[in-house]
């Protein structure tokens, strides 16, 4: 029955337990859940469960963050022209849009560019740099890249320009020689937040102007880009994230700038109760088509729109955009997947390297994620044109470093970029042989049988009987989701099938469980469900809903008999 790998997170001594279920009034399965979250005091819990912009670092802890913010004052002060040069994908665009709006707000000259995906592809261009000094520009800020650009920088430097590089990517061996870099993973960098967002590194450049002009309040109307940008990116919602996020939620639930109305009226949701499921699911895919299918500065000027009408057309291409993406998906999606299955029968692999002039450049980094999923090895996925050079995306599985693997291979490929779990890559054409070899060799060594199954992390053991009206109550305030910072899932055994399996829709089935006196409903995949049979104690993990007004729901992940022999080893 079981698709995955049981792993339960370090519980906390009953002591904690006791403690945190005492002073902070809630049930002992929420105490749980926190103390195996690494979150043991009161205090750390409050803080967590009251997310507060007083907690936000100092932004001048970040190495060079002083200089950047002179340069820029200065820059405003003689009336020069300031260049961002953004990327292409949620993270640059609004990252773009939302510095650009606060210079000129502040009275700045600025311009922006953004890299075409296809012609230009990821990073900084010379197309750009020749913009810029055309434009007459004499400060360049990278967003959402730079940190590894170092020969381009290194021309841009020689044309005059001072660059800002503001990223969030893994710097290489060497980093550009640039006026300023702020980048919290540029090692000896005393910021103690490691993980923001290129839009939360380019927030922290705004508050620390904010900051230094004396009104610090006005860089958090800016929070509704962070939020959108981060949850889009993937980055862990703890610390720092959670509080950008929860934040920016809140502004994107009370007052919607016009950018993001028209996207959030083409996506249905419902103002007041937009999570990141609807940012993940829903704007930030229409935003990134902007990019994908065609330029993606209209994104940035949708974001920036203060005309509600103008921003709601520009929306709308965006979605027409979107609905042809996904058409091109399927057919992308489809011939990977075959092309996988013909690679996987031929030998065994610990990873996938697939390449098609046919595939379109734009769709590639999602086709590579639902190989991931389907086939739960690290894929790189390669198109390529008339020019000879094969460009692609990367997406890795748990525990292995997609952007240490290239790094390994850095002597065929032309350049790569990203973080352990994504990246992107161009090589020549007749390197792709060599690559798929040297990249699998390196996933052999590191790839255990147990990372090839996907995990379900437990986050505490509970009795049925322990839930309660309260409970229900306070785990929403565990919101909002995201990676590192997902849904408590808890983990009953000995429950048994009451009834019979109900089948909803395509996909789903309903029934009634019981434990130790105690019913309740829940909903599970029709393949999740399919081995339940009625006297046969069952172990299950699940996530708690409430279905209607007081009335709870399991949310089931996962289902094994509770006589399996190896759950017991998972779990210890």
């Amino acid at each position: 029955m079981s698709n995955y790998r049981w792993v339960l997170r370090d519980q906390p001594d009953e002591s904690i337990v006791s403690t945190l279920s005492q002073h902070l009034a809630i049930p002992r399965p929420i105490a749980r859940v926190l103390g195996s979250r690494g979150l043991q005091t009161p205090a750390d819990a409050q803080q967590y469960f009251a997310p507060r912009l007083e907690d936000l670092h100092d932004p001048f802890l970040m190495q060079d963050m002083e200089r950047a913010v002179e340069r820029i004052e200065q820059a405003i002060a003689r009336g020069e022209t300031i260049w961002i040069h953004g990327d292409y994908d949620v993270d640059g665009t609004a990252s773009t849009a939302m510095l650009v709006e606060f210079l000129r707000w502040l009275g700045a000259r600025v311009a922006y560019y953004i890299p075409d995906r296809i012609t230009e592809g990821y990073g900084v261009s010379l197309q750009s740099i020749n913009a810029a000094v055309e434009a007459g520009a004499r400060v360049l800020i990278t967003v959402d890249c730079g940190i590894t650009s170092t020969e381009i920088l290194a021309c841009a430097r020689e044309r005059g320009l001072d660059v800002i590089v503001c990223d969030h990517h893994e710097p290489a061996d060497v980093l550009p020689s640039v006026f300023a870099i702020l980048d919290p993973l540029v090692p000896g960098c005393p910021y103690p937040f490691k993980h923001l967002a290129a839009c939360g590194v380019t927030f922290k450049l705004i508050e620390a102007i904010c900051l230094r002009r004396g009104f610090h309040e006005r860089a958090f109307d800016y929070l509704d880009y962070v939020a959108i940008a981060s949850a889009a990116d993937i980055v862990p919602l703890v610390g720092e994230n959670r509080i950008l996020v929860a934040h920016g939620l809140r502004k994107l639930n009370t007052n919607p700038r016009p950018g993001f109305r028209g996207l959030l009226d083409c996506v249905g949701a419902d103002y007041g109760s937009i999570t990141t499921s609807n940012i993940v699911y829903g704007i930030a895919p229409r935003i990134n088509a902007a990019g994908r299918l065609g330029d993606a500065r209209r994104a940035v000027e949708m974001m920036m729109q203060p005309n509600p009408l103008l921003a709601f057309r520009i929306a709308q291409s965006l979605e027409h955009d979107n609905r042809k993406r996904r058409s091109l998906d399927e057919i992308t999606y489809e011939q990977a997947r075959q092309q996988a299955e013909q690679m996987l029968a031929q030998q065994q692999r610990r990873s996938l390297v697939l390449h098609s002039a046919s595939w379109h450049p734009g769709v590639i980094g999602i086709v590579a994620s639902r190989l991931v999923e389907k086939f739960h090895l690290p894929t790189i996925l390669l198109t390529s044109g008339d020019d000879g050079i094969a460009k692609g995306s990367a997406r890795s599985i748990r525990n292995f470093d997609i952007h240490a693997a290239l790094k390994r291979c850095d002597s065929l490929l032309l350049e790569f970029g990203g973080h352990k779990h994504a990246a992107g890559l161009a090589l020549r054409l007749e390197n792709v042989p060599l690559l798929s070899e040297m990249f699998d060799s390196i996933a052999s060594e590191q790839v255990t049988d147990d990372m090839l199954l996907p995990e379900l992390t437990i986050d505490a053991p509970m009795e049925l009987i322990e839930l309660t009206p309260n409970m229900l109550e306070i785990l929403p305030r565990f919101a909002p989701y995201g990676f590192n910072n997902t849904k408590p899932l808890f983990l009953a055994t000995g429950v048994q099938l009451v009834g019979s399996v109900r089948t909803l829709g395509r996909n789903q089935n309903r029934f009634r469980v019981l434990q130790s006196n105690f019913a309740i409903d829940a909903i599970a995949p029709s393949e999740t469900a399919s081995g339940i049979k009625r006297d046969v104690p069952l172990s299950m993990i699940f996530s708690i809903e409430e279905e209607t007004k007081g009335i709870p729901l399991l949310r089931v992940r996962d289902i094994r008999p509770s006589s399996d022999q190896n759950l017991q080893s998972e779990l210890n």
